[in-house]
């Protein structure tokens, strides 16, 4: 199984953390669009090492069109000597509309069109042929000589799809070349309900699950002394909680019969009583979610967890001793 590491902090540290990362054994970094832009720490990562994977884990597909995401990937995936890899996801109505004030409208079908749109923008810049993406939601008919950058030496980069729903889901087996799995996902829902959803994707798409990959973040509530397990906790409590008081993802609250969980949240996320909602979260729902288990024992967690499902996995947790982490790493990529 493969092993990423999540790319955060300041961008003036990319270069460093990411060649970090690499030394201490990872296969992949990865950048959220949080606070940050998704895509400048992945140009420093990848003047900075040699190896490993680089990913926007996720980039808000909606805050931007297929021209320039095709664009950033292009020269990102040619400057990294094909290590780039166009993460995508949604990010949900309010904001897309009111944070990036951007359209919204049938997400699933708008991001298969986006995503068969960039591939035709690369495939007109590969092989010369016309540009001519009649899209629903997307038009790309115009290439001009002066805009096309011609052949990128290491091909195509991979695009992989988060999603939480089915529909979403679907479309990442149609057109995906792989999936990311929400954070918010407990095993019983990811075998039950997900990995069918992404089945009936790749059907649909004619695709062969052995060239798709699957990955998913993961909760990891670990730490080598009470106070470190006691922090991770609350923190992954918090975490929790605050994805279970969107809407979107209440089917997996429902999913275990915690449904009524979501109203509570929902109220108090509107009250702005954020530190309130952790409490909502008991130690049977946080099982669930989470991996807790010292360090010697969170590799066995994940293979019970996700063996033969998931391709690779992406966490943090709190222990930073390398005599312990380091065997931990190993561990993991031995499954």
């Amino acid at each position: 199984m493969k092993l990423d590491a999540a790319l955060m902090g300041s961008l003036d540290e990319a270069g460093d953390r990411a060649a970090a990362m690499e030394a201490f054994g990872y296969d992949g970094v990865l950048t959220a669009e949080i606070d940050h832009d998704p895509f400048l720490p992945l140009l420093l990562a990848a003047d900075r090492t040699e190896r490993v994977e680089l990913a926007t884990g996720i980039a808000v597909a909606f805050a931007r069109n297929p021209m320039l995401l095709a664009n950033i990937a292009w020269d990102l995936h040619a400057f990294s000597r094909g290590r780039f890899v166009l993460g995508l996801g949604s990010q949900i109505k309010p904001h897309i509309t009111k944070r990036f004030s951007m359209p919204w409208s049938k997400p699933a079908a708008r991001m298969q069109d986006m995503i068969e749109a960039i591939h035709a923008i690369w495939d007109s810049w590969s092989d010369g042929r016309p540009l001519d993406h009649r899209g629903e939601f997307y038009s790309h008919t115009l290439m001009t000589p002066m805009f096309d950058p011609g052949p990128n030496p290491h091909g195509k980069p991979r695009i992989t799809l988060a999603a939480v729903g089915p529909m979403m889901t679907r479309v990442a087996g149609r057109v995906a070349n792989g999936f990311v799995s929400h954070a918010f996902q407990t095993p019983s829902y990811l075998r039950e309900v997900t990995i069918p959803a992404l089945e009936a994707g790749l059907t649909e798409g004619d695709r062969s699950r052995d060239d798709f990959e699957i990955s998913i973040p993961a909760f990891v509530v670990s730490g080598l002394s009470e106070e470190e397990v006691a922090a991770a906790t609350r923190a992954t409590k918090q975490q929790i909680a605050f994805y279970g008081s969107t809407p979107a993802y209440r089917p997996v609250l429902d999913h275990h019969g915690w449904g009524d969980a979501h109203p509570e949240l929902n109220r108090l996320s509107k009250d702005g009583r954020w530190a309130e909602m952790a409490d909502v979260i008991d130690d049977e729902m946080l099982s669930h979610f989470a991996i807790v288990a010292e360090p010697a024992g969170i590799a066995a967690e994940i293979e019970s967890r996700f063996g033969g499902v998931v391709d690779r996995i992406q966490f943090g947790v709190r222990t930073t001793n390398p005599e312990v982490w380091g065997p931990v790493v190993e561990q993991i990529r031995a499954i």
